[in-house]
Parts: C-alpha cells; structure tokens; sequence
C-alpha cells in the first residue's frame, strides 16, 4: 500500500543511514522499524514499580500531629526566636 508520511529530517537520516549500512532498500528499513515499534507498543516493557524511600518526620512528642497548623506555628515561634537571638 502506498501512503504519504512526514517524517523528521533527524528520522530520516537515521533510516538512509540504517539502509545504506545494512544494504537493504529504505522501505524494507522503515516497515522493520515501524513493525518492531508496533511490536513494543503490543508488548511493552515492565517496570518496575517507583518507591519513593521513606524518612522518620521530626517532631516535638508532645504535639498533636492531627493539627499541621500547630506544627507550623510552633515551628514559625521557634524559628522568630531563634533569628531574634542572634541580633544580640
């Protein structure tokens, strides 16, 4: 079947390389690639899953994890008191 496609100039390059290199027409090169391209898209590769690596979370032991703006705030108080003493 004859049909009309647009292909990147930087592909094309790479499919006249492929054929010259090979010695095979630059059809027979572009229906292989296509065909192993279908061929990984039927059968993709797995993966394996990301994990993300976990890390204990400082916090003062008697505060209420439940209440993230407590956190915030008492972490705010610590951090102004801190800058303050160093202005001594």
């Amino acid at each position: 079947m004859r049909t009309t496609l647009t292909i990147d100039d930087h592909l094309m390059r790479e499919l006249r390389e492929e054929a010259h290199r090979t010695g095979k027409s630059l059809k027979k090169v572009v229906n292989e690639a296509i065909r192993a391209g279908l061929g990984q898209l039927k059968n993709p590769v797995p993966r394996k899953p990301y994990k993300c690596k976990t890390y204990p979370m400082w916090y003062p032991p008697n505060l209420n994890l439940d209440k993230a703006l407590a956190i915030a705030t008492l972490l705010e108080d610590d951090e102004i008191a801190r800058k303050l003493s160093l202005k001594k």
